[in-house]
C-alpha cells in the first residue's frame, strides 16, 4: 500500500428530505445573529424564503451571484455584508452562490452555512476561485469552508434535467481526479468510487422522472461524497483545463466539466490504470473515458465545446493558458497531446479508448 497522509475537514452535514426545516437550529448552533442570504438573481425567491424562515436573524438578501465570481461582485458583496453587520452568510444555490460566500469569508472570516440546490460540491471544499481581468485564480483556505451544509433533496426537484445531468457529471469529475491525485489516500478512494457509482445510478433516473426523490437523493449523496474528495486532495489536468476555459472564455461551468472530463481521462489513462479501472467499474463500463462520455451523451448533455460558446480560434489560446503553470498530473503535460485533447473536446468526439 502506498504511503499517505489524511486530515479530516471540520464541517457539519445535515442530510435528508426536509432538512431545510432545521435552518434556524443550525444558525443558532453557529451562534449567529445576522445572516446575509446569498443567491443568484434566478434564485431570489428561494433566498427570500430562507430570509423569511430566519425572521429577525436575516440581515438581508444579496442576489447578485454569477459564474466564476468576478472580483467586482465579490467586492460588492463584501461591502454589503459589512454595511448590514452580517455575522454569517447563508448561501442557497449552486457553485456560483457558494463561491460568492467563500469570497466574503476569505476577506472577513464570516462563517458560511451552505444550502446546495445543485450537485456542484463546492460546499464541501476549502477551495475558492475569483475571476479578475479574464483570469480565474484559485486557492485553498480553511476560512472559506462552509461550517454547516444542509443537504435537502427536495430543493433539487426544480433543477432542470439538463443542468442536473451536467452538474452531476461535474461532481463525478471531482472524484475521478481524486482517484489519481498525487495527494490521494484510501479514505478518499472509497468516497470517490461510491460517489461516482451513486451519480451513475441517479442521473438516468432523474432524466426518466425529474420528480423521483430517491434519484435526487442519490445524486445529492453522490455530490456530497465527490465534493468531499475535491476538498481533501489536489486536482489535476481536467480541473486546470476547465478553470482556463471557464474563467478566460466565460463558458458555463458544469457543461464545460461535462465535455472535457472524458478527454482528460483518455489523456491520463495509460498513466493511471488503477484509477481508470475504478471509474469504469463504478459506471458499469470497461473504459472510464467512454463510460463518462456515454453517460453524458445518453442523457442529453452537451458533448462539444463548440456547442457551448467556444470558438475555433480559441483552442490554441486555451492550450497556451493551460500550459502556463506546471501542476501535478499522472501524465506529463505534452503540448501536442493537450492541443489534440482540446480539439477532440471542441468537436465532441467520443474517446477511442
Amino acid at each position: 500500500m502506498k504511503r499517505f497522509s489524511y486530515t479530516s475537514q471540520p464541517a457539519r452535514v445535515v442530510f435528508g428530505a426536509g432538512s431545510l426545516s432545521q435552518l434556524g437550529t443550525e444558525i443558532e448552533r453557529l451562534g449567529a445573529q445576522r445572516a446575509l442570504v446569498l443567491s443568484t438573481p434566478e434564485q431570489r425567491s428561494s433566498a427570500e424564503r430562507v430570509a423569511e424562515m430566519l425572521g429577525p436573524r436575516a440581515a438581508g438578501v444579496f442576489d447578485r451571484a454569477v459564474m466564476h465570481v468576478p472580483i467586482e461582485t465579490a467586492r460588492e458583496a463584501r461591502e454589503v455584508a459589512r454595511r448590514v453587520g452580517a455575522d454569517c452568510a447563508v448561501a442557497i444555490g449552486g457553485g456560483s452562490t457558494t463561491g460568492l460566500g467563500k469570497a466574503i469569508a476569505l476577506d472577513s472570516g464570516l462563517p458560511i452555512l451552505a444550502i446546495p440546490t445543485t450537485y456542484a460540491g463546492s460546499e464541501m471544499t476549502p477551495i475558492y476561485g475569483i475571476t479578475e481581468g479574464g483570469m480565474k485564480k484559485t486557492g485553498r483556505d480553511l476560512k472559506v469552508l462552509p461550517r454547516t451544509v444542509l443537504y435537502d433533496p427536495e430543493l433539487t426537484l426544480g433543477l432542470p434535467v439538463g443542468l442536473s445531468i451536467t452538474s452531476g457529471i461535474n461532481a463525478i469529475a471531482h472524484a475521478a481526479e481524486g482517484l489519481y491525485s498525487a495527494e490521494g489516500n484510501p479514505v478518499m478512494d472509497l468516497m470517490a468510487e461510491e460517489g461516482i457509482a451513486s451519480l451513475g445510478r441517479a442521473l438516468p433516473g432523474i432524466r426518466r422522472d425529474p420528480a423521483d426523490l430517491e434519484a435526487r437523493s442519490q445524486a445529492l449523496y453522490g455530490a456530497w461524497l465527490c465534493g468531499t474528495v475535491l476538498g481533501n486532495v489536489g486536482m489535476a489536468l481536467h480541473h486546470k483545463l476547465c478553470h482556463t476555459l471557464g474563467g478566460s472564455f466565460n463558458l458555463p461551468h458544469a457543461e464545460t466539466h461535462t465535455i472535457v472530463l472524458p478527454h482528460a481521462l483518455a489523456y491520463n489513462a495509460s498513466c493511471a490504470r488503477d484509477a481508470m479501472a475504478r471509474i469504469a467499474q463504478a459506471l458499469g463500463g470497461t473504459s472510464a473515458a467512454q463510460a463518462v462520455f456515454d453517460l453524458a451523451a445518453d442523457n442529453g448533455a452537451p458533448i462539444a465545446l463548440r456547442d457551448i460558446g467556444l470558438k475555433a480560434g480559441d483552442v490554441d489560446r486555451a492550450c497556451d493558458l493551460a500550459l502556463q503553470n506546471q501542476y501535478p498530473n499522472p501524465r506529463p503535460l505534452e503540448r501536442a497531446a493537450i492541443r489534440q485533447l482540446l480539439q477532440d473536446a471542441y468537436e465532441g468526439r467520443r474517446p477511442s479508448h
